[in-house]
């Protein structure tokens, strides 16, 4: 089985790419593989923070390359208090959140305007491939500014009702989607979305819960 794990920056799957001896292909820069017998036909994509660096990346290097699972991992900021810092979900739907227009206060969504749509879905789900693994299952929405303030916060969470937000989660998913490769997006809590506020972050802890999960599941399939 061929895996691909997509990630937006090396610190978020360092963890992973030491436990499995990674190795940066001849390929591209951004690329590390690995053959451990031991372990699923693994590799790491590196794309860069951002939608657009995240969709260049998948369509240059998929179209060369067939696996049976794509997975993107990486942290996450979460509106929903009920979920637990360091806590991992599972994305069932991420939307490009600010892809629309303005009129005076009001927002057009893409799809009102009639251009295209903003919300994307995986195309498969850790069940497929997992038995014993089961996350929590959330709704996410992709942005360029992650939000700080209180105002643009709470008009986000009337007009879409998100559980957590990244910065990659939407185009990883549109991509995928137009490349027809199988994809699951899995995401760890390392703050909660309000003002700006560091000290409050878990960065450290989100990323330790990720990467073993990540080597829980990658060893199971």
């Amino acid at each position: 089985m061929r895996i691909l794990i997509v990630a937006a920056t090396q610190p978020e799957v360092e963890p992973l790419m030491t436990s499995l001896g990674m190795q940066k292909s001849d390929e591209a820069d951004n690329l590390y593989v690995t053959r451990h017998i031991s372990v699923a036909n693994c590799s790491v994509l590196i794309t860069g923070a951002g939608m657009v660096p995240t969709a260049f990346a998948l369509a240059r290097h998929l179209p060369h390359n067939v696996y049976n699972l794509v997975i993107n991992l990486g942290i996450a900021g979460s509106f929903d208090r009920k979920i637990q810092l360091g806590q991992l979900a599972e994305i069932t739907e991420d939307t490009f959140a600010e892809l629309g227009a303005e009129d005076d206060t009001r927002f057009i969504s893409i799809e009102k305007l009639g251009f295209g749509a903003s919300i994307f879905r995986p195309t498969s789900s850790l069940s497929h491939f997992s038995k014993k693994i089961n996350l929590t299952k959330v709704k996410a929405i992709t942005v360029n500014t992650v939000h700080g303030n209180e105002a643009t916060i709470a008009n986000t969470v009337e007009r879409l009702n998100p559980q957590l937000e990244s910065m990659e989660g939407a185009a990883f998913f549109y991509a995928c989607h137009q490349l027809k490769v199988p994809c699951i997006q899995i995401r760890a809590v390392s703050n909660y979305v309000e003002k700006r506020n560091r000290d409050n972050w878990q960065i450290g802890l989100a990323v330790k819960n990720l990467n073993n999960f990540a080597l829980e599941l990658i060893r199971e399939l």
